[in-house]
């Protein structure tokens, strides 16, 4: 099982990259005063209590529009964080491309290509990985802040461990110890140490460095690098043939692995038991273990993982005779075989591998001595190449600035006139299409929940007499002063629209229809209480009020609409100035 920790180094490498401090339970109820330390600590606890981490990045996702830019950055940060941790490595990258690309801020974009480079790593592609590892590492001497430093050394060890490089892999996790930053501990280059020495074949279940990294990462509370270290024990008994002290180490490490959530570490348990089982004599755990990681992982995966996974299945199937299914096994199994037999990804890795070497001797020679002259004469010649793609970058990052405040000018726009296009042009409310539109939407979602809502339907009382006295301009205050007063009397969550010259409605949410005609009462006796001054004349007018409540009629809008303005016309030729519900309602008089 030498593939262990093939796999197991991006675990280490990018899962951990939480700073190990402990999170009190009073910090649960944290409310977000200080946005900036409120994401320090959800950081420091991504992998020491990641639940607690998931629900400190749903918090603080309902008040992003209220961080500021370098803030929103980290935010996203953190989320690729998550989104690979989840396992989703398409995604992460993406959302890591543009941390890179675009955050404007050295020291996040450095933590954020130091996870880039686990993730390229845990998809296999080795190409882009050690390019992607020779640019960090010759711009390592210019990084200058601790934790991120550290978190560059932490991929660049695994990375040389994947490609076979054992000692080079040990001296980077080494060097790691030398720039522990605030908050960190010996948990991570242990780990690393651990990864390398197992992968090198030269680590057993009882080895010193194993216990060490054990009991370091236990005491500072790192659960996920606790339970790669156990999985490696857990390993390392199956390869010594001690199937039931690696079931037993499974059997306590389940819950931790279950609480964090973490797919690596889970697909590797399911592969784990069924290899255990099937030693131990029992197939049919075994098949149920193996089946569970093979649902676990996509059809297009080409994992070691699988292929142990697709192993036991062959070998429970022959031993079962059932030839068929062991045969359709075999083939999935030598399919994922295959994927690590690739001649060209071998020789780019060997090349790849070389040009760490020779770097690696570099950052060694600057750890020793930052005079040494050969040192100085690469950063020469680095820096002429420097500042001849620098016009080259300054004029990218203009192209794109353009482009993106181009865009930006262009869904304001669109937002705008979005915007205006559902409101009064006088008023300022709803028009009649959107009034309706947002109604209908609004008793559908609440005849699925079965509340109540009532629609009221209001008219201006001799209006006509208002315009053909005073005239229109008059008129049109005396429409605004209306809606004004309505708003006063209403709650947010109420709907309010003209429907067309001076009649309106109103569709208040939530609310039975006892509640109703004491709002539309509000309304009508606020109305009747309003006035308009005409060059010291006061203008008064009053409001007839129709109400339809869904109790009684329903929750289908044309209904609605039709059973307020029958109320509405009762209310008009009751007197006017009144307010009117259905037909069992006197209706309300006038005050």
């Amino acid at each position: 099982m030498s593939w262990l920790w093939k796999h197991m180094q991006p675990w280490l490498a990018w899962a951990g990259l939480a700073c190990c401090v402990f999170w009190q339970p009073g910090h649960a109820a944290v409310t977000i005063s200080d946005a900036s330390k409120f994401l320090d600590q959800a950081e420091h606890l991504r992998t020491t209590d990641h639940p607690q981490f998931v629900q400190m990045l749903e918090h603080i996702h309902r008040d992003a529009g209220e961080l500021t830019s370098s803030e929103q950055w980290r935010l996203r940060y953190l989320d690729a964080w998550e989104t690979m941790f989840e396992g989703d490595y398409s995604k992460s990258e993406a959302q890591l491309r543009n941390v890179i690309d675009h955050s404007d801020d050295k020291i996040l974009a450095s933590k954020a290509s130091a996870l880039l480079l686990s993730n390229l790593g845990a998809n296999r592609r080795y190409e882009e990985a050690y390019a992607l590892a020779n640019r960090l590492t010759a711009d390592l001497p210019h990084v200058s802040d601790p934790e991120a430093r550290f978190l560059l050394l932490t991929n660049l060890s695994q990375m040389l461990n994947l490609a076979g490089q054992t000692d080079l892999a040990i001296q980077y996790a080494k060097m790691m110890e030398d720039v522990i930053p605030a908050g960190e501990t010996l948990c991570r280059p242990l780990s690393l140490q651990v990864a390398a020495l197992y992968n090198a074949k030269r680590l057993a279940p009882a080895s010193p460095q194993l216990q060490q990294a054990i009991d370091t990462c236990v005491a500072v509370k790192q659960p996920v690098f606790a339970n790669a270290m156990w999985l490696v024990q857990s390993s390392l008994y199956l390869d010594e043939n001690m199937p039931s002290k690696a079931m037993a180490l499974l059997d306590r490490i389940g819950p931790s692995i279950r609480l964090t959530h973490y797919y690596p570490h889970a697909l590797s348990a399911e592969v784990q038991r069924a290899q255990a089982y099937a030693r131990l004599g029992d197939d049919n755990n075994a098949r149920k273990a193996a089946l569970a990681a093979v649902t676990m992982g996509s059809p297009d995966d080409i994992s070691e993982w699988l292929k142990e996974a697709y192993e036991v299945l062959y070998q429970v199937e022959k031993r079962r005779g059932n030839n068929t299914a062991a045969l359709s096994y075999y083939e999935r199994f030598v399919a994922q075989d295959k994927g690590y037999l690739n001649d060209i990804t071998a020789s780019a890795l060997a090349y790849e591998a070389s040009q760490q070497h020779m770097l690696v001797q570099k950052l060694e020679t600057e750890r020793l001595s930052k005079q040494n002259n050969i040192l100085r004469l690469q950063q020469a010649l680095d820096l002429k190449a420097v500042e001849a793609s620098r016009l080259y970058i300054v004029l990218l990052i203009l192209g794109l600035a353009s482009i993106v405040l181009w865009l930006l000018r262009l869904k304001r726009s669109q937002l705008r006139f979005k915007r205006l296009s559902s409101l009064d042009g006088l008023t300022g409310i709803f028009n009649h299409q959107h009034f309706v539109g947002e109604a209908d939407r609004c008793l559908r979602s609440l005849e699925k929940r079965r509340g109540h809502a009532c629609l009221i339907f209001l008219d201006l009382d001799h209006f006509k007499r208002i315009n053909d006295t005073y005239g229109h301009a008059v008129g049109d205050v005396v429409l605004k002063r209306a809606v004004a007063t309505c708003q006063q009397q209403l709650r947010s969550t109420d709907l309010f629209g003209r429907l067309g010259g001076e009649e309106f409605g109103i569709l208040l949410l939530e609310c039975a229809r006892s509640q109703g005609l004491l709002i539309a009462d509000r309304i009508r006796a606020a109305i009747q209480a309003a006035s308009v001054d005409d060059d010291g004349q006061v203008i008064r007018f009053s409001v007839s009020v129709g109400l339809a409540p869904t109790h009684v009629f329903g929750y289908a809008l044309q209904r609605l609409c039709k059973e307020a303005d029958a109320a509405l016309y009762r209310a008009k030729r009751g007197g006017r100035n009144r307010v009117v519900a259905d037909i069992e309602d006197e209706g309300l008089a006038v005050a």
